[in-house]
Parts: C-alpha cells; sequence; structure tokens
C-alpha cells in the first residue's frame, strides 16, 4: 500500500457522493447506459455524465460502445473498481484499489501464456 497522497484524498471524496457508489453498484455485474443509471440515481443525465467522467479519469469505470440495428450507437460503462482498501498507519492513511482488468487486457493476456 502506498501513503495516501492528493489524488487518494481525490478518490475518497468521489466515493463519499452516494450516485458515485450507486454507479459503481448498478454498473458491477452489468454494463449500463447513462439513461438507466440517471433512473437509478434519480438524477438528470447531465450530473451522470459528469460523474460517469469522473470515474473514468480515475480509472474506475470503462465505457463500451452499443451498436443499435436502428443505427443509434450508445455508450454503456462497467465498473472497473474491485475493492478499496483504506489503512490508518502511524505515518497517515494507505490507500490500496483494486481494479478488474478490462476483458481486452485479459484476453491478450491468457494468449500469451498460451502461445509461451
Amino acid at each position: 500500500m502506498e501513503p495516501a497522497g492528493e489524488l487518494d484524498e481525490e478518490l475518497l471524496a468521489l466515493l463519499e457522493d452516494e450516485n458515485v457508489r450507486t454507479i459503481l453498484i448498478e454498473t458491477r455485474e452489468k454494463s449500463q447506459s447513462v439513461e438507466a443509471l440517471s433512473n437509478c440515481c434519480g438524477a438528470d443525465d447531465s450530473t451522470v455524465y459528469r460523474l460517469v467522467n469522473r470515474l473514468q479519469d480515475r480509472d474506475l469505470l470503462v465505457d463500451h460502445q452499443e451498436l443499435d440495428p436502428n443505427g443509434h450507437h450508445y455508450k454503456t460503462y462497467s465498473a472497473r473498481l474491485e475493492r478499496v482498501e483504506i489503512e490508518f498507519t502511524n505515518s497517515g492513511i494507505e490507500i490500496d484499489v483494486d481494479r478488474r482488468e478490462p476483458p481486452s487486457d485479459r484476453f491478450t493476456r491468457l494468449y500469451q501464456e498460451f502461445t509461451g
């Protein structure tokens, strides 16, 4: 674990937001559109877009381009955050963030392990 810095304090402040926590929970098992997340949060789309951008900046959320047969393409989002561990020590606070491996990286890693 690394000592908490300015970015970690920003992460804690971000996770303090109830809508952020709802977004992370709702996107944990299934990718969700901003419209669906707005309904879950009870917030307008612009608020959800702002929070999604902040989560993406921290690499906690990843987007996926969905192809609609009618030609209306849109993005869905899924959580990369697996776990946040906070430890209080004599020297301060230490924060460890575990993220899920993106599917494309997982595929590449498995392929490389298979081919040697």
